[in-house]
């Protein structure tokens, strides 16, 4: 057996978040040197179930394995069967680990530092696009960058989040969210605190907000209503100090009588 490259799989296996558990299959796969093989993982986040299937792959012209690429299957509580799945691709860059994977699977938000084909670096927020599919039955991802301008600081600030005013605890936050968890919160309300659980969304530039249940909230939406009364509010205004249309034609009207 090749001893190097199978210290480096089980790293690459390790660093992806498999852990260390398959060690002992990847070794035992690997010693009988089949052309390709396949490792099965089961785990679960909260009661939700994930099904893992990691691909490798033997090199035609030497003994070495490559980790190609592993399946995600994911089956909400209470149900029976999956009701999504993805395939994550291993290379030098742009890796999905699996806690991601789950998060992408689950409808969130990751955020990356990624490298396009130019090999510049760059950071942007990924997501699952539901609605498409590539050749291979992928979803496609949808990618909002720095430039998009969603700014997660800010969105935390516009709502009254109790970590925010610890700065360790507010980093632990940010970095909680941008791995595309749904992270338990306190909301401070009049000297009441209540318990939520917050996301990222940076295609609409907010949170999304969940009760203690785990049911969404009014909260999300409030920095939208207060624009639309902020426009609704000058419209208003521009109303009560402009003349509308049949008030300009009673006085073009008046003016022609006067004359």
């Amino acid at each position: 057996m090749n001893e190097p490259n199978f210290d480096y799989l089980k790293n690459q296996v390790k660093h992806t978040g498999f852990g260390e558990s398959l060690e002992e299959d990847l070794k035992n796969n690997i010693q009988q040197a089949p052309q390709e093989f396949t490792i099965n993982h089961q785990t679960k986040f909260g009661e939700d179930q994930i099904q893992a299937n990691l691909y490798f792959k033997k090199s035609a012209m030497t003994d070495m394995y490559f980790f190609n690429k592993y399946e995600l299957s994911l089956t909400k509580e209470g149900q029976t069967e999956p009701s999504t799945k993805q395939t994550f691709y291993i290379g030098k860059d742009n890796n999905i680990t699996l806690k991601e994977g789950y998060n992408l699977l689950d409808g969130r938000s990751v955020n990356k530092d990624l490298v396009n084909r130019d090999q510049q670096k760059y950071n942007a927020w990924v997501q699952l696009d539901f609605k498409q599919t590539d050749n291979q039955g992928n979803f496609k991802l949808k990618q909002f960058h720095e430039n998009y301008g969603f700014e997660l600081n800010q969105a935390l600030e516009k709502h009254p989040i109790k970590e925010l005013q610890n700065p360790e605890e507010r980093g632990r936050l940010e970095d909680s969210l941008k791995k595309g968890n749904r992270q338990s919160v306190t909301f401070l309300n009049e000297g009441t605190e209540t318990k939520r659980y917050i996301e990222a969304n940076p295609q609409f530039k907010n949170l999304n907000i969940y009760d203690s249940n785990h049911m969404r909230t009014s909260e999300s939406q409030k920095e939208g209503k207060s624009e639309v009364q902020k426009k609704t509010q000058k419209q208003n205004l521009k109303g009560e100090t402009e003349d509308s249309p049949s008030e300009k034609t009673v006085k073009r009207k008046r003016k022609r009588i006067a004359v």
